[in-house]
């Protein structure tokens, strides 16, 4: 399938939550797969969040410049900050919640890894596939349907974008570029115009 653009739906998105859960980290593995399909980071920005950084009182996760991606023109991206879901179908706080308070460690990481202290955005990544071979998804594409290996941490990204346009009411491309972060609004575009319907 190549370069192809993969994403899955909110169904197999709680397939992966399962797979993840039946694991052997499955609180930590449970809440890098709902945080990323909540709030469309980047796998490498998820590597260097920190505890810190959530606010589970307020619902809100604050990602300062220093751990975002760089725009292709190097201009550093503003701080941002993230409203995460409380309640509704993602339940992103309970989970964050229940995965730190599991957590007997000093760790400033959000998402420690024994080996180095945190993860990295491949160890991240590797979560994400290993939960989406365990629970059999297949991402759609274009061109029908991909295989549970096409599963990555990037499909949650673009899973965000489709989930944003075809399920909840009212977002725009403007809205979805705000929440992934793109430099311009043609890059939203010429990445997901052909999620919306004509």
């Amino acid at each position: 399938m190549g370069d192809e653009k993969h994403w899955v739906k909110p169904d197999q998105v709680e397939a992966m939550r399962d797979g993840a859960r039946a694991g052997h980290h499955p609180k930590r593995d449970d809440a890098i797969i709902t945080l990323l399909y909540d709030t469309g980071l980047r796998r490498s920005e998820l590597a260097h969040v920190d505890r810190e950084m959530v606010d589970l009182n307020d619902s809100l996760l604050r990602l300062p410049a220093s751990v975002q991606k760089d725009y292709p023109n190097d201009s550093t991206p503003p701080p941002v900050t993230f409203e995460l879901d409380r309640d509704n179908s993602l339940r992103t706080v309970t989970t964050l919640r229940e995965f730190l308070e599991a957590r007997v460690d000093d760790n400033p990481a959000l998402v420690p890894s024994q080996k180095a202290g945190r993860m990295t955005g491949k160890g991240i990544n590797d979560v994400v596939q290993r939960a989406a071979r365990r629970a059999g998804v297949r991402p759609y594409c274009f061109s029908g349907r991909g295989r549970p290996e096409d599963v990555s941490a990037h499909t949650l990204r673009h899973s965000v974008a489709w989930r944003m346009l075809r399920i909840e009411e009212g977002n725009t491309l403007y809205d979805v570029r705000n929440r992934l972060r793109h430099a311009s609004l043609l890059t939203t575009e010429r990445e997901y115009d052909h999620f919306e319907t004509i």
